[in-house]
């Protein structure tokens, strides 16, 4: 017997959190009950479970990296009727983005339906770095990077200490290239921090997700992770101190 919660999540239908919310909010069923607790338990194998009215199957989690392209949304679908980064897997599994990238940015991002997971590797006290490569307007001043390695202050608060490096700098074109790492993952975090030092972002890619890297893919490649990069990610999430 499972928590009603963490079925849901490993069906891939969505977060253990949302799934709580969803409960509460009367939207799933057992059995043809509705059920608004959060304590139930039930038998993945042998009860029937409903999510807004649609039978929940109880799929082999499966672990992807891709290479997001620059102009596509990280979702499942998109209103506007853009590309979403699940039009590049041809799969029987429903799977979802674990975090967001945004529309201009590309780079590593992973896809599971396994929702325990993903909610393990978004959860804010697992500090998993991530790499981001930005080419900004502007050659930003060595007091200027001391800030973004400091923490910058945004509309939503200070930001975590952060690991910065100037890559390259054009003088003639006044652009630079500047590498920066980060573990927390606000919206829009890194072009917003860039903007605060007054050296906007012109392209952004991100290329490391802990030990992933984007080596050998181009973008709109898609690969599965390795069982072994799939244990270390576990590991990373359960043992990296808060």
């Amino acid at each position: 017997m499972e928590r009603l919660q963490k079925v849901i999540a490993q069906a891939g239908i969505t977060s253990r959190r949302k799934a709580e919310t969803m409960i509460t909010e009367g939207k799933v069923k057992v059995n043809g009950q509705v059920v608004r607790e959060l304590g139930v338990k039930v038998n993945p194998n042998k009860d029937e479970i409903e999510v807004e009215g649609v039978p929940i199957d109880k799929e082999e989690p499966v672990y992807y990296l891709m290479y997001k392209p620059q102009g596509v949304i990280s979702s499942v679908k998109d209103e506007k009727g853009r590309k979403v980064v699940t039009d590049f897997l041809e799969i029987e599994q429903r799977v979802f983005p674990i975090g967001r990238l945004d529309y201009d940015t590309s780079g590593l991002i992973l896809l599971t339906n396994d929702g325990e997971f993903a909610n393990q590797l978004m959860h804010p006290k697992f500090k998993i770095d991530k790499v981001y490569v930005a080419k900004v307007k502007g050659i930003p001043a060595r007091e200027s990077l001391k800030k973004l390695q400091h923490g910058v202050v945004l509309e939503d608060g200070k930001t975590a200490p952060a690991k910065v490096k100037l890559v390259s700098m054009d003088k003639k074109k006044q652009t630079a290239i500047v590498q920066l790492t980060i573990h927390e993952g606000r919206n829009r975090q890194v072009r917003r921090m860039f903007e605060a030092i007054g050296h906007p972002v012109m392209k952004l890619k991100r290329e490391q997700y802990s030990f992933l890297n984007l080596r050998s893919m181009n973008p709109g490649d898609v690969r599965p992770l390795k069982p072994i990069e799939v244990k270390h990610l576990r590991e990373l999430a359960v043992t990296k101190p808060s």
